[in-house]
């Protein structure tokens, strides 16, 4: 084997497990036949980057941020918006103990069995229930919303373009009172990254809306910071174990790869008679 080869190879391997899930479903589409020359749509603009820790190859979760994030979901988003795909037990992965999951698992309320007479009970949630909806079904939620439904946020940050600066700047978004000039309906709010600027969610973060453990200051911007943080990884909950993985893979084959290269050396020498 050439060095080349070695190095093309290990390339692919530490790629499978450095990939984002949003980078393996684009190299596993296959590509579309080429079409008649048209007038593309124009992009919409991108938002700022913003800095995460969890930017790049080797990027880690800051789970003191995630912890607050989940606290500003629980508090103020979750009251409209379900996150169907994550377990309480999932959230020992952003630090919470076991009894702090069981207790907040036990704070909602499920639907239960019903009773001798017929009627709908509930019961107090467990670790292995999934997160409780706000709602009882897609259309009781369209009919209690407007007409529209509210989006599950468990994959939201894979679906927006940008994830993470597109969440922060729509939550940062949001301008009271709007620009002069900018078309307003009543019932919506202007928001400089909603589609047509236009929206019928009023603000969700307002300033000390949530109290943080940590002695945190509740800001607007931290608040959009740190649910953004956590969004990501309800979307993505095993990138650190991932990034891990991926570190420990790339060291072994830069081992191997001086391994070759010095039995490669000590080949070369035996043939030359060294």
């Amino acid at each position: 084997m050439s060095v080349r080869a070695f190095l093309g190879g290990a390339c692919l391997l530490s790629g499978l497990f450095l990939a984002t899930p949003e980078q393996t479903a684009l190299a596993q589409t296959p590509s579309a036949p080429a079409s008649s020359p048209t007038a593309a749509p124009a992009e919409p603009a991108a938002p700022p980057h913003q800095k995460w820790s969890f930017d790049g190859a080797f990027g880690q979760f800051d789970q003191a941020s995630l912890q607050r994030g989940f606290l500003v979901y629980d508090h103020v988003c979750s009251t409209c918006h379900g996150m169907r795909s994550l377990t309480y037990n999932d959230l020992a992965g952003i630090g919470l103990s076991s009894k702090a999951i069981s207790d907040l698992a036990h704070s909602k309320q499920f639907p239960g069995p019903v009773d001798e007479d017929g009627q709908p009970t509930t019961r107090p949630g467990t670790p292995d229930d999934h997160f409780k909806s706000p709602f009882p079904s897609e259309a009781a939620a369209a009919a209690m919303m407007g007409g529209v439904a509210p989006p599950d946020q468990s994959r939201l940050a894979l679906i927006k373009p940008h994830g993470a600066d597109w969440l922060y700047a729509f939550l940062t978004g949001y301008r009271m009172p709007p620009p002069p000039g900018a078309p307003m309906v009543p019932g919506k709010f202007y928001n400089e990254w909603a589609d047509g600027h236009l929206i019928g969610m009023p603000p969700p973060l307002v300033e000390g809306g949530v109290s943080f453990p940590d002695g945190t200051k509740a800001t607007v911007d931290q608040q959009a910071r740190d649910v953004s943080t956590f969004l990501v990884w309800a979307a993505d909950p095993h990138r650190n174990a991932r990034h891990h993985i991926g570190k420990g893979v790339v060291l072994y084959l830069i081992v191997l790869l001086l391994l070759v290269i010095a039995w490669k050396k000590k080949i070369w020498n035996r043939r030359d008679g060294h």
